[in-house]
């Protein structure tokens, strides 16, 4: 059996850079040289093959060479896949959804499966330097925990994650990612792209860079779209560029930091293309991009102009047409929300609720006072720091809804004392208008109030916190609202009456949002299933919490007594309550009552406390449970035959979101 042409020079290439990398050549001289020193006599002035092969294997380095060229199998010669696989050091696989390629510091190729006919563009980051923010940080003691930096990276729905590095002025990235360039359901994916294919394909790779502190809390630091066509025009494929880093927010035009990077086409191109023509069709296109967005601001402009003909004060009325990114640049909100599919990490749109809700809540950092910083981040950026505004929330909800099929829009308005606010909106196919509280996952039916109506009429109490609301809009539509009252209990949500709503056009709307719009942000990154192990998480919060109330109560001169068994009780509690999060049903509290009716002895009295957290610091979440009088009382409870329990049970979602509940309870004689 014989490999066809292409399939024996792709073989040829994996194992002529694989010895490449193990300096296989170098270390035979080295024992040739040895050989001939040791073994040879003077007068002798021949060395065999047989004789060096003797030597390299005496010396292991054949059996190293064979170790390390690992061939799993050589299948389907007629043309699909070759798998092979190349054992390397020790590296933890980023999460993606399709398990990317990535290499360590010797650039060894991990076990994957490499498709010879496809095309992959190989990202090294070779190191940082200038994150002058952490010039003064010491080097951190080995076990010491510090300060990491994590870079994330998102192409063409493929999702990579560094290594965290401790946060330096020169911090030690060396991380490779192998990113495909050509995916079958963006092209023709029977062939390898070429350079002039992939010179069309205007996908940016989005880098974001992570800070993650001692106590695990993350911050954003940079967000990067790096233009990597120029390796197209670079000879032999390859490409070094040094990426500047820019902060975000009120720090958009402040450096925070230098990478090195280097850019290589793997199989290497045949034939480069021109830094000229690469350098002419990325001119041609940022002209395009700037001529749409010019197009669209005029017409925004119209559009604004004849809506304050209306009725002159709309000027007070939150109509939000553009907002800014982590870089600070406007964009029109309706490219912050594009349909997404959560695959089969989430099963309806009300556990997509719930997921929006267990992400973190954290207004954009402002330098100051003076009021609210606006930031709209990418979805990237949400997602990798699992934390973010109002708007965050909304845009991802939104998307998430539309994905499942919904009628969703992002409504802009405000919440009582005329805070600023954003929420989601779905329309049934029976009218039926429904809020969505992106921050706890609520519902409400919205049912107008109709002011006509005589004083002593009675009118529905709305249950939700909105106020106001000025414009509502999704990925194809953007509507302002034009009633003469924009109070959200007495307006008429019927969308398609533009006495009511004024709508943008949506050619207007498609031209800087649609999908492959140059203008547009890139298709949304997809969600990455949780690394977080529920059982093992659960266990390790709840030690660390008996062992927090132990020492709280021994400061009290109080001893500790746990009952395990009223502890595994408390489990369907907390089961409960989260189903119930999650679908609005209640359900299984029944049981948990009747359970612990039998187990507490008669005479005794039990009193428990449940709590919920979005995050996992056991420490944090016990001192929050200590400012509840009633949670204080079950914790430092006095009295005859005491006895404690507590139970965490920790739920998690995509993104490593995690919904935590925690139970303390006690019982003791009456």
């Amino acid at each position: 059996m014989s490999l066809p042409p292409e399939k024996a020079s792709e073989l040829k290439q994996l194992i002529h850079q694989q010895l490449s990398k193990m300096d296989v050549h170098g270390r035979i001289r080295e024992i040739l040289a040895e050989t001939i020193r040791e073994e040879l006599a003077p007068d002798q002035q021949h060395l065999s093959t047989e004789d060096l092969i003797k030597a390299l294997r005496r010396r292991g380095i054949i059996d190293d060479v064979m170790k390390e060229l690992n061939f799993v199998t050589v299948s389907n010669l007629s043309g699909k896949t070759i798998k092979s696989v190349i054992d390397s050091v020790d590296q933890d696989l980023p999460s993606s959804p399709k398990q990317p390629v990535c290499f360590d510091k010797q650039s060894t190729l991990k076990k994957t499966n490499i498709d010879p006919t496809r095309r992959y563009l190989y990202l090294q980051v070779l190191g940082g330097k200038a994150f002058l923010e952490h010039l003064q940080e010491p080097e951190p003691l080995p076990g010491q925990v510090c300060s990491t930096f994590t870079l994330c990276l998102h192409y063409r729905n493929q999702r990579f994650r560094s290594k965290p590095v401790p946060c330096a002025c020169e911090p030690d990235f060396h991380d490779g990612f192998l990113l495909e360039v050509h995916r079958e359901n963006l092209g023709d994916g029977t062939r390898m792209a070429d350079s002039t294919t992939m010179l069309s394909i205007s996908d940016p790779i989005h880098m974001v860079l992570i800070k993650t502190d001692i106590f695990g809390e993350t911050t954003l630091v940079a967000s990067y779209f790096l233009e990597w066509r120029s390796v197209l025009g670079s000879e032999n494929g390859v490409t070094n560029l040094t990426v500047e880093l820019m902060g975000v927010g009120t720090e958009s035009k402040v450096s925070v930091g230098i990478l090195n990077i280097k850019l290589e086409m793997y199989p290497p191109l045949n034939q480069t293309l021109s830094q000229e023509v690469v350098n002419t069709q990325l001119a041609l296109e940022r002209q395009k991009t700037a001529e749409k967005e010019r197009l669209f601001l005029v017409y925004a402009k119209q559009w604004w102009r004849e809506y304050l003909q209306i009725r002159p004060s709309h000027n007070s009325r939150l109509v939000k047409i553009f907002a800014q990114d982590e870089n600070g640049i406007n964009r029109p909100v309706c490219s912050y929300i594009k349909p997404l599919r959560a695959g089969r990490l989430l099963d309806t749109p009300r556990q997509a609720a719930r997921f929006v809700n267990v992400l973190g809540y954290e207004r954009a950092p402002v330098i100051g006072g003076g009021g609210k910083q606006e930031q709209w981040c990418t979805l990237l950026a949400f997602l990798c720091r699992n934390k973010g505004d109002c708007e965050d929330h909304a845009n991802l909800l939104c998307s998430l809804l539309l994905g499942y099929g919904l009628e969703a829009f992002v409504c802009v308005g405000t919440k009582a004392k005329g805070v600023p606010h954003a929420w989601v909106m779905t329309c049934g196919t029976d009218g039926t208008i429904t809020f969505w509280e992106s921050l706890t996952g609520h519902r409400y039916i919205h049912k107008p109030t109709n002011p006509d109506e005589p004083p002593l009429a009675e009118q529905p109490k709305p249950l939700y916190p909105y106020r106001t609301i000025g414009c509502v809009f999704n990925h194809q539509m953007f509507l302002g609202n034009c009633q003469p009252s924009d109070a959200v209990e007495t307006c008429i949500f019927d969308l398609n009456d533009e006495s009511k709503w004024k709508p943008m056009s949506e050619e207007a709307i498609k031209s800087v949002c649609a999908p492959g719009a140059t203008t547009s942000l890139p298709p949304f990154p997809p969600l990455c299933a949780s690394t977080i192990d529920a059982s093992v998480t659960s266990n390790e919060i709840e030690m660390q919490l008996r062992l927090l109330v132990s020492e709280h109560r021994k400061d009290l001169g109080l001893t500790t007594v746990w009952e395990d068994q009223l502890s595994y009780l408390l489990s369907p509690a907390l089961a409960s309550y989260e189903f119930e999060r999650t679908t609005s049903i209640s359900a299984g509290n029944e049981e948990f009552q009747d359970a612990i009716r039998r187990a507490v002895p008669d005479g005794h009295t039990f009193k428990g406390f449940p709590i919920h957290f979005v995050y996992r610091n056991a420490r944090r979440a016990f001192a929050t449970c200590l400012r509840s009088p009633f949670c204080e009382e079950i914790i430092c409870c006095r009295g005859d035959q005491v006895r404690l329990a507590v139970r965490v049970r920790v739920f998690t979602y995509p993104e490593s979101a995690c919904a935590v509940w925690i139970m303390f309870a006690c019982e003791c004689a009456s």
